[in-house]
């Protein structure tokens, strides 16, 4: 049983606005304490023994300037690497390349906080999806670090979780991480009416009822 509102509360939404390389960029950021120390989440992060273990298989050169793969998902090179508090990777996806950091700090509370930047210049998929059709992802994420480090660093059972998103539990939990998303984005400045509905849009393209109107990613 996953506790659906102990997750869901762990994680602070937040959406910036930047420029990058001269473009207008938004930043999804997902914080979120766990307890552990620096050094073990790091491991669990970086450690390609352990990535697999709550998120996918990863092949590469897992070290600055190295390139690396995730199975079936994204790819690019290591951008940023100072043990055991900053990770900056590109992550190559689809076709298009967007920026993830990663920044770990003592929690105010006791074990770790951790700060995950995930930076794209704004497109026509933003324009459809919002900042849910990235968070909603990382907050499945963070969710597997989560139940990982809980179990004194045994394999999340993926088979179970992956049956668990498309249950009536998973899908209320996919619903509201994408409200929650689309309200960060209401907080940053984004009028409700379209905030409200990429929301709906990115809780239908997770749960597998997209509407008519919606374009799937990467069309």
């Amino acid at each position: 049983m996953i506790d659906v509102k102990r997750y869901l509360g762990a994680v602070v939404r937040e959406v910036e606005s930047r420029e990058h390389e001269g473009k207008p960029a938004r930043v999804v950021v997902a914080t979120r304490d766990y307890d552990t120390t620096v050094e073990d989440l790091w491991d669990a992060l970086t450690n390609p023994e352990r990535i697999p273990r709550w998120f996918l298989p990863v092949s590469g050169d897992l070290k600055l300037g190295g390139r690396y793969e995730l199975k079936g998902n994204a790819s690019g090179s290591v951008t940023r690497c100072e043990a055991p508090r900053h990770l900056g990777l590109t992550w190559e996806f689809g076709g298009s390349v967007s920026w993830l950091e990663v920044i770990l700090a003592n929690a105010p509370g006791g074990g770790t906080r951790l700060r995950l930047e995930h930076m794209a210049h704004v497109s026509p998929f933003w324009d459809d999806y919002g900042p849910g059709a990235t968070g909603v992802g990382w907050e499945l994420g963070l969710m597997g670090l989560g139940m990982h480090l809980e179990s004194g660093g045994a394999a999340v059972d993926s088979a179970a979780v992956e049956s668990w998103t498309t249950s009536d539990e998973g899908k209320a939990f996919i619903t509201a991480s994408s409200e929650g998303w689309g309200q960060a984005d209401v907080t940053r400045g984004e009028d409700a009416a379209a905030a409200k509905a990429r929301a709906a849009r990115t809780t239908a393209f997770y749960t597998g009822a997209p509407p008519p109107d919606v374009r799937h990613p990467g069309t």
